[in-house]
């Protein structure tokens, strides 16, 4: 192994990597609408798996940050809006297309769903739709980083403060959620101010929990999920709600916070236990190196499926039940030949190979293109003016 290789391998900790790649299949999961992962209904999907990945991004703050806030806010817009927004845009095009041939997905092209919508829900083209958790974190992570540059200046810049000043923020806009007054605009203020405390779990949990987070697996599982068992009956399983409208709150504004709680320190865990099989499975790390391309075009791996189905049921005698009505107005269309569940293993498969495939495309590309320029560069008579501009 070489030292780069080595350097970067020392750098992954290899938990929260596997807790990235288990977060993110419960994700697709989710919109396949497959429970396999949600241990009966003990972890409902909705619950939690958003709440994980502002978790995750939360524990990867540092507070040197603090010291470039505009060079740190410039790597996060270069590493998070602008491959988003490129996205958006091709997303946008090929709904235009799609719309042409008879589709009715998505809404139109334009500045607002270019620009604005984004930041509004992110479904405004459909086949995108699972990344509009993309914006909501930029603007978190831009929130944290002057609250605390503000904090530390007013010398208040404690963890414990922080932690329950953004609880308290968020059971805010639960309960203004529960009494029907956060819609339209005020939902994206909702989703960031119920995201905001989970995010700072994650810096705390490092700071302070992780070094003593020791009780052995027995003892631990039997505390989280004895939680969520009694969570679940006060609630009379009623602990899903929906993260990017801020709506689905029906016990009360401590609920969901509790239940998003035991979700993720469930995952942690079974994360722990599982990371061994970062190293020994490359397929894994790979999963949990991209998950902003599976967030991003996993809904486009579903569809691909429902084009071959739709195919086989025009061109052959299978499938004869398809909805080609439902496949031509809906990207939440999902097809199980003969009714059985089976059929979501394929979806659930789809989704993450097409996104990872994509994503190794295109990384294909660009080293390829990069070492073209190399050999370029390096084939340039010396003396040059470019060499001497160098």
């Amino acid at each position: 192994m070489n030292t780069l290789a080595a350097n970067k391998e020392k750098a992954i900790n290899p938990t929260f990597r596997m807790l990235s790649a288990i977060a993110i299949v419960l994700v697709v999961a989710g919109h396949a609408d497959f429970g396999i992962f949600d241990l009966g209904g003990l972890f409902p999907y909705y619950s939690f798996h958003v709440a994980v990945f502002a978790f995750i991004s939360g524990y990867f703050y540092r507070e040197q940050a603090q010291e470039a806030p505009f060079s740190y806010l410039k790597k996060k817009a270069c590493r998070l809006m602008l491959p988003y927004f490129g996205w958006n845009l091709v997303y946008g095009l090929l709904v235009q297309v799609l719309r042409a041939k008879g589709f009715n997905i998505g809404s139109p092209i334009g500045i607002r769903t270019l620009l604005i919508e984004p930041f509004l829900g992110g479904h405004q083209f459909g086949l995108n739709f699972a990344s509009w958790f993309v914006p909501m974190l930029f603007i978190i992570e831009a929130v944290n980083l002057f609250m605390r540059k503000i904090l530390l200046w007013l010398h208040l810049n404690r963890e414990g403060l922080i932690l329950t000043v953004s609880l308290l923020g968020g059971m805010l806009a639960v309960w203004l959620s529960m009494e029907g007054k956060v819609w339209g605009y005020y939902r994206t203020i909702g989703c960031l101010m119920l995201l905001y405390p989970i995010y700072q779990w994650g810096q705390f949990y490092r700071v302070y929990l992780e070094k003593r987070d020791t009780l052995s697996n027995g003892p631990y599982f039997l505390l989280v999920c004895g939680l969520q068992f009694l969570l679940l009956l006060v609630s009379k399983g009623r602990v899903a709600y929906s993260t990017v409208w801020c709506s689905g709150f029906v016990n009360g504004p401590l609920l969901p916070f509790l239940t998003a709680a035991c979700g993720i320190a469930f995952w942690l865990r079974i994360a722990r236990i599982l990371s061994p099989l970062w190293k020994k499975n490359g397929a894994v790390d790979r999963i949990g190196e991209n998950t902003f391309a599976i967030m991003m075009h996993h809904i486009l791996g579903f569809m691909l499926v429902n084009t071959l189905f739709f195919l086989l049921s025009i061109s052959t005698l299978l499938f004869a039940d398809f909805d080609g009505t439902a496949y031509l107005n809906s990207y939440e269309y999902r097809y199980l030949p003969m009714g059985l569940e089976i059929g979501k293993w394929l979806y659930l498969l789809a989704g993450i190979c097409f996104s990872l495939f994509l994503q190794k495309s295109l990384d294909f590309i660009r080293l390829k293109h990069y070492s073209e320029k190399v050999v370029r560069i390096r084939e340039r008579p010396l003396g040059t003016r470019e060499d001497n501009e160098r």
